[in-house]
């Protein structure tokens, strides 16, 4: 199998995911437990709390509670680590070639195989899976291209220092203060040494496609600043030119998103906002639905429409969930 990634490397900025259930109990079947716990944190709650006054507003815990329901813990990680903890994993197995800074330029399929063209030279294989993001090369080279959709929602993210936050304002919790038009995220982020900030706000004007533009800390500061000390003292601590200002995008979901030896994962065939911190869950999973289903049928069509049937109407779920979220 040949792995080929498109940056150079993987120190890209990152901010914090959410990873329930349904994706770590993927991780512990790849044997990365231990290492996706060196670097996670298991989070005991959900609090939901008033923008102004603090007051709680219901709470849902995860813990041992989650790990007693499902099988299977509830880890908060910052994405560096989680990608590096897969990169790793990917290098010790002799069954993969991982390229980096290869950037797909051309992709042609006959009946028996797909040739891509990167970087000037040609690669030849049985099937080709496009698990390049809501700007999908792969898709647009089978579908045409689609630009998509502006939700109307930015989010603000910020990686705090914990060090030095006043006594007892961190919690083992992820708490999501509640606001008028807005809302404002933040738990710790791997180990208790940074906590991840996600302030999600409306814009009328369109925003650049990008989840790494830099954003203006004084907006940033202007569009929280009359929520919660908690609040105030996260984005006081904010790095001037540490703040990102991602603007929220999705697609509606895909009638289909396979052609013969070619399909998609994750982002690529059914980006949905983050309302229901489902984004990586879902690519997890698609992941381990498509290495089963490639493993049970050696009729590489069948294998990838298989996949397909399986995941659509989940994934397609999942959008809609999270847009109606918002």
């Amino acid at each position: 199998m040949r792995l080929f990634e498109q940056a150079c490397t993987f120190d890209e900025p990152g901010a914090g995911l959410q990873l329930s259930p349904n994706a770590s109990r993927v991780m512990h079947d790849l044997a990365l437990e231990a290492a996706l716990r060196s670097s996670a944190f298991l989070p005991e709650a959900i609090e939901i709390r008033h923008w102004k006054s603090g007051r709680l507003l219901a709470a849902y815990p995860l813990g041992g509670h989650v790990r007693g329901t499902y099988g299977f813990p509830y880890y908060l990680v910052l994405r560096a680590d989680l990608v590096t903890c897969l990169a790793d994993a990917a290098r010790d197995d002799p069954r993969i070639e991982l390229h980096t800074g290869a950037r797909v330029e051309r992709i042609h399929q006959s009946r028996s195989s797909v040739a891509v063209s990167i970087n000037g030279s040609q690669h030849l294989g049985s099937m080709l899976i496009g698990a390049d993001g809501i700007h999908s090369t792969v898709r647009n080279a089978l579908f045409g291209s689609e630009t998509p959709t502006f939700s109307g929602d930015i989010a603000w993210r910020a990686l705090v220092s914990a060090t030095g936050l006043p006594e007892g304002m961190m919690r083992p919790v992820v708490t999501i203060w509640w606001g008028p038009g807005k809302h404002f995220v933040h738990y710790y982020a791997g180990d208790k040494t940074l906590v991840n900030c996600v302030g999600v706000t409306r814009k009328d004007e369109q925003q650049p496609m990008s989840w790494i533009e830099s954003g203006d800390y004084a907006e940033f500061q202007n569009d929280f600043g009359e929520w919660h000390r908690d609040v105030q003292t996260l984005i006081d601590r904010t790095e001037r030119d540490g703040c990102y200002k991602w603007a929220l995008f999705d697609r509606p979901p895909m009638p289909r998103w396979t052609d013969h030896r070619i399909t998609l994962l994750g982002d690529a065939c059914h980006a949905a906002l983050p309302f229901m911190a489902q984004g990586a869950a879902m690519a997890i999973e698609d992941a381990a639905v498509l290495a089963r289903c490639i493993a049970q049928d050696t009729d590489v069509p069948a294998a990838l429409a298989r996949y397909e049937s399986l995941r659509r109407d989940r994934t397609a779920q999942v959008q809609r969930r999270s847009r109606q979220n918002a």
